[in-house]
């Protein structure tokens, strides 16, 4: 073997070792929550639960915690604001990275000025807006404060600027107008980005407890978040129970990102280049 083959295997190796150990203090937490959600009653956080294990706690989670009802908003107001934000962010991106009109780097300005606000300074307004149209203790609450956001709009953009232009050249030349150039051409081209923007704003409302802790006092209006805040204020002492309690509410994300990570990590490496 050469010299040179000899380094770069031993880079490759060395490159190998970093990432086995970053994944490892990455995943070492989650592996104690969900190893302790099967130990009995009464046990303490560990790696290897010495007590007999079991899926009672999973099962007495789910009933006390009530995460039915929490998982049926959490699942209708991150869809809702899922599809809200494709909608608005596809049709703006669109916009910012063809159209030509005036303002337009002032508007683009704009949009990347609200992604260094934190949505805590806008509660007072936002809070304010909502009581004058009557949403306060609704789903409406829960959806219209965060159905734009500027990361998508962005995102998109930078995306629909990775694809050439004579493409929809020869869809104007076949008589299709904007939209249709958009729905027909853009969006299936972007499917990456859209992908990405999906697990996203999904995932980022799903793990919300802001919304719903400010805007709703309605207990049928309780998130998942917001359900498993008040079962660890009630089950302090019980770690498995709390575990499991934490595992039922992460599992269904890390499956969606998981069935998505593909497309996830093209979207993030395309919309980094621009022609």
């Amino acid at each position: 073997m050469s010299k040179t083959n000899w380094n770069l295997n031993s880079a490759n190796f060395l490159r190998l070792g970093v990432l086995l150990l970053g994944a490892f203090i990455v995943l070492l937490p989650l592996l104690v929550v969900f190893l302790t959600s099967f130990a009995s009653s009464g046990a303490t956080l560990e790696v290897s639960p010495k007590t007999n294990w079991t899926l009672a706690n999973y099962r007495d989670a789910w009933q006390r915690g009530k995460f039915l009802l929490a998982f049926a908003n959490s699942t209708l107001v991150a869809i809702a604001v899922t599809a809200f934000q494709m909608v608005t962010s596809a049709l703006a991106g669109y916009a910012l990275a063809r159209l030509k009109f005036r303002g337009k780097q002032a508007l683009l300005l704009v949009v990347l000025a609200t992604l260094v606000i934190p949505f805590q300074l806008l509660v007072i307004p936002i809070f304010l807006v909502l009581k004058w149209g009557h949403l306060i203790n609704t789903y409406g609450a829960l959806i219209l404060p965060t159905a734009v956001n500027g990361f998508g709009i962005f995102l998109l953009r930078q995306y629909f600027q990775t694809i050439p232009v004579e493409l929809e050249e020869a869809a104007t030349i076949d008589g299709a107008n904007r939209l249709q150039i958009l729905w027909r051409v853009m969006l299936p081209l972007a499917r990456p980005a859209l992908v990405t923007l999906f697990l996203f704003t999904f995932i980022a409302e799903w793990n919300d407890l802001f919304k719903p802790l400010v805007f709703t006092t309605r207990p049928e209006l309780r998130t998942v978040q917001l359900a498993l805040a008040e079962f660890q204020e009630q089950f302090t002492n019980n770690w498995p129970l709390m575990m499991a309690a934490v595992t039922i509410a992460t599992v269904p994300v890390m499956v969606l990102f998981l069935i998505g990570q593909r497309q996830f990590i093209q979207g993030i490496a395309a919309t980094g280049i621009k022609n």
